[in-house]
């Protein structure tokens, strides 16, 4: 589990501005090596180069760069937008971490500060011949850099916001940490049995501000409960919305302002939800892709199929899932947080699609397969809830505008709860 700050620092290197700068950081000192490194070279090189030739090649690497650089952040922008737009603007901030856009416009402003920098070195003669050589053989390193990142970058543009590519990426997301919970199913701490409920003995502690819970510093919470010898349990799991109202812990032990503003300090909150320790909001997001995509201006039920499958693949892995009762599995023990439910993660992802694909027979009979799938694979963990939203699909398809037809051809599953091994073989075909 990471710390608040270890948190924050991940936070902070998934920005552009902080990789465009340690780039153009590098790309300075690059630029300026030759000149103490010349005066260590006592012996002239065979051959030289003069200013003028390695300034023109400055020149027009200056410029072509300037040049590609504002060509690629408005391609950025437009594919930000396009995420935002086609899939949801929850999944543009997946997009902006995308790591090969940051390195790919990192080192375009890095060759731009790189011959910036050498044309103004060249132009008040701090390069000997040594020195020009030198960077010469930089130079002809850093525009092979370049070709090799502009190949690359026309490659990652064909897919650069583009709905399936974004949509994978939220898979991903959602799947890390939902592994990351079956590891961990209470964040490394104690088991919260009774998640709403506070203690006769204890003392709620209430948000400081309005937003979302986006992540928790177990480690610290169990620094603190040690420190004032109680016990912690936490009310608000990441992806709560909280306000000065609402109890995000409890301790049982008298409270200070002092201990109630360090634990408040273990509960980052925000304005936006955040994939890390939330996987409920992953799901949310996936199912936010569908619903748009089976809206009437969209009409697009072969991506929310698809998002159908990928939810499959994420819940899978919940068969693996155990309760928080191991000592590996407790690293933390005077915390107690409140374990994720399932029958949450199934509303989360499944509920928005079975409203909205209700007049879809497509549609319905994939989430009847998914659903059927997940009943097989293990029933004693998928069976109650499985049962649960095909009733409520059943519900929807008898008011929905389907043909008798149609409804006929999702009777034996509704009637059964799981189908035949055959049709649990066809699903995927």
């Amino acid at each position: 589990m990471l710390s608040k700050w270890q948190w924050l620092l991940s936070q902070l290197t998934r920005t552009l501005w902080i990789r465009a700068s340690l780039f153009a950081l590098l790309a300075v000192a690059t630029a300026l090596i030759a000149i103490p490194v010349q005066h260590m070279i006592n012996d002239p090189f065979p051959f030289s180069v003069g200013a003028d030739s390695v300034g023109q090649i400055l020149d027009i690497l200056a410029s072509s760069m300037l040049a590609v650089t504002t060509f690629s952040l408005s391609v950025m922008v437009a594919a930000y937008t396009a995420a935002s737009s086609s899939v949801t603007p929850r999944a543009t901030k997946l997009v902006q971490q995308d790591t090969t856009t940051q390195n790919v416009l990192a080192t375009f402003i890095g060759s731009f500060l790189y011959s910036l920098v050498g044309i103004i070195a060249l132009s008040t003669d701090q390069y000997g011949e040594n020195g020009r050589l030198i960077l010469f053989v930089v130079t002809i390193g850093v525009i092979i850099l370049i070709v090799i990142t502009i190949l690359r970058w026309i490659e990652h543009l064909s897919q650069l916001g583009r709905v399936g590519e974004t949509t994978e990426r939220v898979e991903n997301a959602a799947s890390n940490t939902i592994t990351q919970r079956i590891k961990h199913p209470t964040l490394g701490a104690k088991r919260l049995i009774e998640k709403n409920h506070i203690p006769d003995n204890a003392h709620a502690i209430y948000a400081n501000s309005i937003g979302y819970v986006r992540h928790i510093d177990v480690g610290a919470l169990n620094d603190y409960a040690k420190q004032y010898e109680a016990e912690i349990g936490v009310l608000a799991l990441p992806g709560k919305f909280v306000h000065p109202a609402k109890p995000i812990v409890w301790i049982n032990t008298k409270t200070s302002d002092e201990m109630v503003a360090k634990i408040c300090s273990a509960v980052t909150l925000g304005n936006e939800r955040s994939f890390d320790q939330d996987p409920r909001f992953g799901l949310s997001v996936l199912a936010e892709i569908a619903s748009r995509a089976l809206s009437p201006a969209v009409n697009d039920p072969g991506t929310a199929i698809d998002v159908i499958n990928r939810g499959f693949r994420i819940l899978i892995s919940w068969k693996d899932y155990k309760f928080a009762d191991t000592d590996e599995q407790i690293i933390y023990r005077h915390v107690r947080v409140p374990e994720l439910e399932l029958g949450d993660l199934l509303d989360d992802l499944f509920r928005p699609i079975e409203r909205d694909g209700a007049n879809m027979i497509e549609v319905q009979l994939r989430l009847q397969q998914a659903l059927a799938a997940l009943n097989m694979i293990a029933p004693e963990v998928f069976g109650e809830e499985v049962s649960r939203h095909l009733q409520l699909m059943k519900q929807r398809t008898d008011q929905s505008s389907l043909v008798e037809a149609d409804r006929q051809r999702l009777k034996p599953i509704y009637d059964q709860l799981i189908s035949s091994e055959a049709l649990i073989q066809d699903t995927f075909l």
